[in-house]
């Protein structure tokens, strides 16, 4: 039932079909029975028919209480959502010929990215002849992968993107 989605239900009325598969609201099978039975036998027990499986033939209905249905549907949905772990892509910029003390600081933002469980996209721009010496845009790169190795490891390598050289650092898993 966790594969059903909200907006393909119908319920008591809304069900155009002649004839239903009933299931009652204990999960047992009742067969096949016309639609105004199965609603009558809704009615009686104060709960609602809903329509679970409207592509079989004939069409499923459940008994149940549609109302504590779709707040457990979205209970789950809550809980599932708070559980995701969302990586973000955090991007740091370096320059081909860029100072050590600069160096230093960006690396340490790297670090504290990586401390953080996210990914971290080092680039390079280079500007104007800057790209004829692409190589020391790399070393600048794997020097960052060099003292990162102990966070994370490279998911991607360094590689041009235009006038752009990009790397991409992946944290490790936690132990």
């Amino acid at each position: 039932m966790a594969s059903i989605s909200k907006d393909q239900l119908l319920v008591n009325e809304a069900i155009r079909a002649r004839e239903v598969r009933l299931i009652g609201s204990d999960g047992s099978q009742l067969g096949v029975v016309p639609i105004r039975e199965a609603l009558r036998i809704a009615q009686e027990a104060d709960l609602d028919l809903v329509n679970v499986a409207p592509t079989a033939k004939p069409p499923v209905c459940r008994i149940m209480d549609y109302g504590k249905f779709k707040y457990e549907q979205a209970k789950k949905e809550k809980e599932a959502r708070r559980n995701q772990k969302i990586i973000e892509l955090k991007e740091v910029r370096f320059s081909s010929n860029i100072e050590e003390h600069d160096f230093q600081t960006k690396l340490r933002n790297v670090r504290k990215f990586l401390e953080e469980q996210h990914k971290v996209k080092c680039s390079i721009r280079f500007r104007g002849r800057e790209i004829t010496h692409s190589e020391i845009g790399q070393q600048v790169l794997e020097r960052v992968a060099t003292l990162c190795e102990d966070l994370a490891a490279p998911e991607r390598k360094p590689k041009i993107e235009g006038r752009s050289m990009i790397m991409i650092l992946a944290p490790k898993a936690e132990k």
